[in-house]
């Protein structure tokens, strides 16, 4: 998703200089005593209220989870950190972490915060998930992304296996993209920043260099872009920065596609006539098979007054047989070791494609404000030339500009 291109982090610290007692953790926010408020990102706060339930009824703690739409998530977190009117907990995206760190809104979640609660010691969780630095969250979910393809629809040219490498998905989308019927062979959303960035890395480059800068301009990268620029120069993905993945998935149009496992069940869903027609492989590469490592954490609100209620629900969340029931429910994969390992999840063959990926996988570079700055000018430079014919090498530069020097650390 992309976003304005706001110094977010800026606005943040800003708003925490102005209002030093709301971060500064001595003043009260959140609910009552006994009633905790959680954000929730997207739609999914009827399941988690069910997701709950079972702790409410032991503990007696009530919670109150507040649906944020992802496109509101900035503003209503800027808005929180000024007025110091946070939840007790919230979800946050991995890539606003950086942000939300860097804002002094969360409380530090060190070995001593939590003594009491062992469920929630790194060790337990996926590596990667928790960025360097004192830690203000614990893993929650995680996503990541694999190649899916409608079997039918290739085994019909001819293709029986899933291509391997990018060489062999362009030429598998020219194949397809020349059915007719308004077809296509491949989809790349417009809005997706991680997808370029996949590739490079599985060109065997990376996006940050030594020092810790942020560096497009290398000759892995180059091929990304070539690749992402190739498949529009052959016709055989939509250039309609609205498609709908999901349509075109179902209806054949576009019959590859990379995504995370939540597309799963929006297909199951939307087409259960479709059930073993359809299939997930792993990310394809050349030098590697590198995808993303996304999904969620949890953090608590540094400020809040119900802090040990809060922690205690964190604990909770990161249960391996909770994380199973999210993973029923929601559709997202644990970060738990031992629930991502359990046998009855990994006897899916979906899962087992994702569990695989998960171990090959890693999270965008830190960067503050990922989705609205780096992010949004790396879509910017690809697609000024899809969608307006830009000069390649001219936008590739401005991407440079906008870009270097741009820190990690």
């Amino acid at each position: 998703m992309r976003r304005p291109g706001l110094a977010l982090a800026a606005l943040l610290l800003a708003a925490c200089s102005l209002v030093l007692a709301a971060c500064s953790g001595t003043a009260p926010a959140g609910g009552t005593p006994g009633e905790l408020t959680v954000w929730i990102m997207g739609d999914s706060s009827a399941r988690f209220e069910q997701l709950v339930r079972p702790f409410v009824d032991r503990t007696g703690i009530r919670v109150d989870p507040v649906p944020v739409p992802w496109d509101s998530v900035d503003q209503k977190f800027t808005t929180a950190v000024a007025s110091g009117d946070g939840p007790d907990a919230l979800q946050i995206g991995l890539s606003k972490l950086r942000t939300f760190a860097d804002s002094g809104a969360l409380l530090t979640l060190d070995d001593r915060t939590l003594r009491e609660h062992p469920g929630l010691a790194a060790a337990n969780f996926l590596d990667g998930v928790s960025p360097g630095g004192d830690p203000v969250s614990v893993p929650w979910v995680a996503d990541t992304r694999v190649l899916f393809y409608r079997r039918d629809i290739l085994t019909g040219q001819g293709l029986d296996e899933p291509p391997r490498t990018w060489d062999e998905v362009r030429a598998y989308a020219r194949i397809l993209a020349g059915r007719g019927g308004g077809g296509y062979g491949f989809h790349i959303p417009q809005w997706d920043s991680a997808l370029p960035v996949i590739m490079t890395w599985t060109m065997g480059g990376r996006i940050v260099d030594d020092a810790g800068r942020v560096d497009f301009d290398t000759p892995e990268f180059h091929r990304a872009a070539d690749l992402y620029l190739g498949f529009h120069a052959d016709r055989s993905v939509p250039a309609d920065p609205d498609f709908d993945q999901i349509q075109g998935f179902v209806s054949g149009a576009t019959p590859m596609l990379v995504s995370g496992p939540y597309l799963a069940g929006e297909v199951a869903s939307a087409a259960p006539e479709l059930d073993g027609k359809w299939s997930v492989a792993p990310i394809p590469g050349d030098a590697t098979h590198t995808s993303l490592l996304a999904g969620s954490n949890l953090g608590v609100w540094r400020s809040s007054g119900n802090r040990d209620a809060a922690l205690r629900l964190l604990d909770y969340l990161s249960q391996p047989r909770t994380q199973l029931t999210w993973y029923e429910l929601d559709g997202q994969l644990p970060t738990a070791k031992a629930a991502l390992n359990d046998p009855e999840l990994t006897a899916d063959p979906l899962v087992s494609v994702y569990a695989r990926q998960l171990r090959d996988a890693r999270p965008l570079p830190p960067v503050p404000n990922w989705d609205g700055e780096t992010g949004k000018a790396l879509l910017d430079a690809l697609n000024s030339v899809v969608l307006t014919g830009a000069n390649r090498d001219t936008a590739l530069q401005g991407l440079y500009a906008a870009t270097g020097g741009t820190s990690v650390n």
